[in-house]
């Protein structure tokens, strides 16, 4: 049943005679209802429907033909579930034509709906959630463990205190634990509002995934091939094998190769009961250049060119101190010394300083508190570190010492070593092995922060409250609500596989990176100390960093530290155009300040989203105000690249750079061969220093399993949706905002081109030159697949 509502006097016509009348090749079906509407009626506003079948339907859209105006059409966009008559909760729904309104500019037919509409969508806090439902609320992170299984799988509740702050998750309502009342129960699925589930081609990448068959069905199995979990590989051989001949597992029972072969079918060529060998397809730089991970250069190249670009920054005072507390950690001067650097370098640290020519990767303050706790844990151990890189005349970094740091663990005093490149032609062999454990144990860390901070805290965490904010506080027909639609799509369902098998405990996270059962107390240790929204624009994030300083006259009025750093490059390129398209759909809408203050609705969302969804952090004083055109226009823009390039540059690249994992070891096992050795563990060092790097390494299943995860993680959906690659069907409808998303289409297209003319440029060393993987990751458009290219409008994976 559709009935047509009167924008202005909110009166009804009822239609109940809806057919079938075709079904395409997509098993889209279309319905037909005729209405007659009176000339009296006034301009329709909006459809309520009713499903009168068994069985929930999507409406994808709704269009009335036969009127005089609107090209003698009515349109409205619906891609919503619809749950049938009979089910309790179900009541009629209503759809808003494509027309935007404001709050205040809301025809009086329409308040009541729009209102009542959003109440439906808040819920009252209450019960728990169905899969049916459309209800958006908030909650701590309280379901990260599951003690009920295990008492030593019990984790912390993550926000809503001080220890530890987060941001807040879709609410589900489960009962509580048994044995940790904190905590809720675990179950086999995670309540996502019914629309935020993924669509049928999206379901259909993870419905035979890691991520959707359950890691410990997969461990189960593994336990199977593993009789010892903790093997490593014998040899580096061996690594390389995996991308030639494959990994052949040991003869299993069929039942346990069933499981494997359904939760990662792309990794088999057939799936029988004989074919037990995965396949891995060889990363672009493995293939360019096998010994590409050996590099110092290429390791100091993915600061600025790799899937974690956001760590690099400007050394601003010397000499280097921690700001930890002493009496517990230990001194806190570091022991990179002036003299260390000058060693390496024509003139003075203070020069270098002055000239902003060194920079660092500081995982000292922030890796610290941990290492006691982390080496607790059988098979991994865990340093502070801080690395120290100069830039060199070609435009690119040079590594030039890593510092590792214990501190004091009972009766052990703090213990720290500096670690040099043994590029000179006085360096020994043991010096060339040490700096390449080093460089192992850093690269564990950046691995660490990468996955933990960069890209799921700063992406996918923060950006869950935007979404819950933006259904529970804007209208459907509000424009910044039609503004923000596609950059929200999918970012609850992925959150929600995320916390059922990548970042629970014992998930893979914990399994395979350095923190382990640490990793989420890491990251939340990291929200405390160094997230802030207004850090998440691009350009304040590289000031803050000392990568950029604002220049008027510069291109993008900044002038790049560093004038060849391709992420900050092209990134400005996508910032700036992201915000030029914002400017003008705000603008569009709010012609003055006043009407941005007015706006009750938008209000709202800015407020909830501080108090409540980023509420540990909500009376902090970086919080923009929202009271002009240009404090939206900042918001919004900040909102959408973090959920579009912010997250492509972190995310896409992951097998590329990790799948071949000496060049980005997820965890380091054994401290390094000079902190207190024993006789023995010296002796095994200097007799075999390539058999303590491989034991160093991921073991083999903690190896197998994250190239899977990264594999999985870095593949594009074929149903992607690209930033300014189509148009929102209601954008097209006002032909000012259409003019201008054509001109943000067309900009995009430019982009890509002056991103291929970078990566020929012979002088842009750190993005062209023999072996080198262009860097394309925020090319705007890709086809599906391991592109390493391409940004989508929201964190959909």
């Amino acid at each position: 049943m559709n009935e047509e509502v009167n924008s202005e006097k909110g009166t009804t016509i009822k239609g109940y005679n809806v057919h079938k009348t075709n079904e395409n090749e997509n098993n889209e079906v279309l319905y037909e209802a005729s209405f007659e509407v009176p000339p009296e009626f006034g301009e329709v506003g909006a459809v309520l429907v009713e499903n009168e079948q068994h069985e929930e339907l999507f409406l994808k859209s709704i269009v009335i033909d036969g009127f005089h105006n609107n090209n003698g059409s009515l349109n409205f966009t619906c891609d919503s579930w619809i749950q049938p008559k009979n089910d309790k909760a179900s009541n009629k729904r209503v759809f808003f034509s494509n027309k935007s309104y404001l709050p205040s500019e809301t025809p009086k037919g329409l308040r009541k709906l729009r209102e009542e509409e959003l109440e439906e969508l808040r819920g009252n806090g209450e019960g728990e959630r169905k899969s049916t439902d459309r209800i958006y609320d908030y909650d701590v992170y309280n379901d990260l463990g599951d003690p009920d299984l295990s008492i030593q799988l019990k984790r912390p509740v993550l926000g809503g205190s001080k220890h530890y702050p987060y941001p807040r998750r879709c609410r589900t309502g489960r009962t509580h634990s048994n044995k940790d009342p904190l905590s809720e129960k675990k179950s086999g699925s995670f309540y996502v509002p019914r629309d935020e589930e993924f669509g049928e081609r999206k379901q259909k990448q993870f419905t035979e995934s890691i991520l959707t068959s359950g890691v410990s069905a997969v461990l189960k199995s593994l336990d199977a091939i593993f009789t010892n979990l903790n093997i490593g590989f014998p040899s580096f051989e061996d690594i390389d094998s995996l991308y030639k001949e494959g990994y052949e597992l040991p003869p299993l029972h069929a039942t346990a190769l069933n499981i494997i072969q359904k939760a990662i079918p792309t990794f088999f060529k057939s799936a029988n009961h004989t074919d037990n060998l995965l396949n891995f397809d060889a990363p672009q730089p493995f293939k360019r250049d096998k010994f590409f991970w050996l590099s110092d250069e290429e390791f100091a190249r993915e600061t600025l060119a790799g899937v974690n670009p956001y760590s690099i920054q400007l050394i601003k005072e010397w000499p280097l101190r921690s700001k930890l507390d002493p009496k517990v950690y230990g001194p806190p001067e570091s022991a990179i010394t002036s003299e260390v650097i000058e060693s390496q370098i024509n003139g003075t640290v203070e020069q270098e300083i002055s000239e902003k020519k060194l920079f660092m990767l500081d995982y000292h303050d922030l890796l610290l508190p941990y290492v006691s706790k982390v080496r607790e844990i059988e098979g991994t151990t865990l340093y502070g570190s801080r690395t120290i890189f100069s830039l060199t005349s070609k435009g690119t970094l040079k590594p030039l010492a890593i510092e590792l740091t214990r501190p004091q663990i009972n009766n052990n005093g703090q213990w720290k070593r500096v670690y040099t490149p043994s590029s000179s032609s006085s360096s020994s062999s043991t010096e060339l092995w040490l700096w390449r454990l080093a460089k192992a144990h850093v690269l564990a860390h950046d691995s660490g922060i990468h996955e933990l901070v960069s890209h799921w805290l700063r992406t996918h965490a923060s950006v869950e409250p935007y979404v819950i904010a933006t259904k529970r506080q804007l209208s459907a027909m509000h424009p910044i609500y039609r503004l923000l639609h596609p950059h929200l799509r999918y970012t609850l369902e992925i959150n929600a596989l995320a916390r059922q098998v990548l970042i629970s405990a014992a998930g893979i996270i914990e399994l395979s990176f350095s923190p382990q059962r640490y990793s989420m107390e890491l990251s939340s240790s990291a929200y405390d100390q160094l997230w802030r929204f207004d850090l998440q624009a691009l350009p304040n994030d590289l000031i803050h960093r000392g990568m950029a300083v604002e220049d008027p006259n510069a291109a993008h009025g900044l002038k790049l530290t560093i004038e060849d750093y391709p992420f900050a490059n092209d990134g400005l390129l996508i910032w700036d155009s992201l915000k030029e398209w914002i400017t003008d759909y705000v603008n569009h809408y709010y012609p003055n300040p006043s009407t941005i203050e007015s706006d009750e609705e938008l209000q709202s969302w800015w407020n909830e989203i501080i108090t409540i969804g980023h509420g540990d952090k909500s009376s902090e004083p970086w919080w923009p105000n929202l009271k002009t055109q240009k404090d939206l226009i900042h918001i919004i823009t900040t909102i959408s690249w973090v959920a579009s390039a912010h997250h492509a540059s972190v995310n896409f690249a992951q097998y590329m750079y990790g799948g071949y994992f000496p060049n980005r070891p997820a965890i380091a096992r054994i401290k390094m061969p000079d902190e207190d050795p024993s006789l023995e563990e010296w002796e095994n060092f200097m007799t075999n220093p390539d058999q303590t790097l491989l034991e160093c390494f991921p073991s083999q299943i903690q190896a197998l399993l994250v190239m899977v995860i990264l594999n999985l993680l870095s593949d594009h959906s074929p149903d992607e949706e690209y930033i300014g690659q189509f148009m929102e069907p209601s954008w097209g409808e006002d032909p000012i905002i259409k003019s201008s998303f054509e001109r943000f289409n067309k900009r995009l297209k430019e982009i890509e081109g002056i991103i291929d003319s970078r990566n020929g440029n012979i002088h842009l060393n750190n993005r062209h030159g023999a072996g080198l993987v262009p860097y394309e990751l925020l090319k705007p458009f890709s086809g599906p697949g391991l592109t390493g290219k391409g940004v989508p409008y929201s964190i959909s994976i």
